[in-house]
Protein backbone atom coordinates (compact mmCIF):
# COMPACT_ATOMS: atom_id res chain seq x y z
CA UNK A 1 0.00 0.00 0.00
CA UNK A 2 1.28 3.50 -0.62
CA UNK A 3 0.33 6.66 1.44
CA UNK A 4 -0.32 10.12 -0.19
CA UNK A 5 -0.49 12.76 2.57
CA UNK A 6 -1.63 16.61 1.20
CA UNK A 7 -1.07 19.98 3.12
CA UNK A 8 -3.10 22.68 1.97
CA UNK A 9 -3.73 26.40 3.64
CA UNK A 10 -5.96 28.42 1.85
CA UNK A 11 -7.75 31.79 2.16
CA UNK A 12 -9.84 32.02 4.76
CA UNK A 13 -12.83 33.76 2.72
CA UNK A 14 -12.37 30.19 0.32
CA UNK A 15 -12.40 27.71 2.99
CA UNK A 16 -16.41 26.84 2.43
CA UNK A 17 -15.95 26.77 -1.41
CA UNK A 18 -12.98 23.92 -1.15
CA UNK A 19 -15.33 22.16 1.37
CA UNK A 20 -18.08 22.34 -1.22
CA UNK A 21 -16.16 21.66 -4.10
CA UNK A 22 -14.43 18.22 -2.11
CA UNK A 23 -17.94 17.17 -1.13
CA UNK A 24 -18.53 17.39 -5.12
CA UNK A 25 -15.31 15.28 -6.39
CA UNK A 26 -14.63 13.03 -3.34
CA UNK A 27 -16.62 10.12 -4.49
CA UNK A 28 -14.75 10.28 -8.16
CA UNK A 29 -11.63 10.16 -6.71
CA UNK A 30 -12.76 7.46 -4.55
CA UNK A 31 -13.78 5.65 -7.49
CA UNK A 32 -10.94 6.33 -9.38
CA UNK A 33 -8.66 2.91 -9.58
CA UNK A 34 -6.06 2.07 -7.47
CA UNK A 35 -7.76 4.21 -4.77
CA UNK A 36 -8.72 2.60 -1.64
CA UNK A 37 -9.09 5.37 0.93
CA UNK A 38 -9.84 9.25 0.59
CA UNK A 39 -10.31 11.40 3.82
CA UNK A 40 -10.00 15.14 4.26
CA UNK A 41 -8.70 16.54 8.08
CA UNK A 42 -9.10 19.78 9.37
CA UNK A 43 -6.28 21.60 12.05
CA UNK A 44 -8.33 22.23 14.82
CA UNK A 45 -6.33 25.94 15.77
CA UNK A 46 -5.82 26.72 12.08
CA UNK A 47 -9.30 26.16 10.67
CA UNK A 48 -7.82 27.29 6.93
CA UNK A 49 -5.02 24.79 7.37
CA UNK A 50 -6.54 21.00 5.85
CA UNK A 51 -4.71 17.73 4.82
CA UNK A 52 -5.92 14.80 2.70
CA UNK A 53 -4.75 11.09 3.57
CA UNK A 54 -4.89 8.40 0.71
CA UNK A 55 -4.27 5.02 -0.13
CA UNK A 56 -3.75 4.05 -3.21
CA UNK A 57 -2.61 -0.02 -4.06
CA UNK A 58 0.75 1.58 -5.07
CA UNK A 59 2.77 4.11 -6.11
CA UNK A 60 1.95 3.48 -10.08
CA UNK A 61 -2.07 3.94 -8.74
CA UNK A 62 -0.95 7.00 -7.76
CA UNK A 63 0.53 8.18 -10.75
CA UNK A 64 -2.01 7.19 -13.05
CA UNK A 65 -3.95 9.24 -10.71
CA UNK A 66 -1.82 12.54 -11.00
CA UNK A 67 -1.99 12.20 -14.24
CA UNK A 68 -5.63 11.79 -14.83
CA UNK A 69 -8.26 14.51 -16.32
CA UNK A 70 -9.86 14.17 -13.03
CA UNK A 71 -6.53 15.48 -10.87
CA UNK A 72 -5.83 18.38 -13.50
CA UNK A 73 -9.58 19.71 -13.04
CA UNK A 74 -9.59 19.22 -9.24
CA UNK A 75 -5.82 20.73 -8.67
CA UNK A 76 -6.41 23.88 -11.30
CA UNK A 77 -9.86 24.59 -9.37
CA UNK A 78 -8.18 23.77 -5.99
CA UNK A 79 -4.79 26.13 -6.37
CA UNK A 80 -7.05 29.24 -6.85
CA UNK A 81 -7.94 28.78 -3.47
CA UNK A 82 -4.48 28.39 -1.78
CA UNK A 83 -2.49 31.14 0.43
CA UNK A 84 0.78 29.24 1.33
CA UNK A 85 2.23 26.38 -1.12
CA UNK A 86 1.18 22.93 -0.67
CA UNK A 87 3.10 19.97 1.02
CA UNK A 88 3.08 16.54 0.13
CA UNK A 89 4.63 13.51 1.29
CA UNK A 90 4.06 9.76 0.19
CA UNK A 91 4.96 6.98 2.03
CA UNK A 92 4.36 3.12 3.17
CA UNK A 93 2.34 2.05 5.31
CA UNK A 94 4.22 -0.08 7.52
CA UNK A 95 1.78 -0.97 10.57
CA UNK A 96 -2.20 -0.91 10.69
CA UNK A 97 -3.40 0.12 14.17
CA UNK A 98 -6.75 -2.73 13.40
Amino acid sequence: MFVRIVKMGFQPDKVETFLNDFEAIKSKVRGFEGCLFLELYRDKSNTNQFFTYSYWENEQALENYRNSELFKGVWENTKQYFNQKPEAWSVDKLVSLE
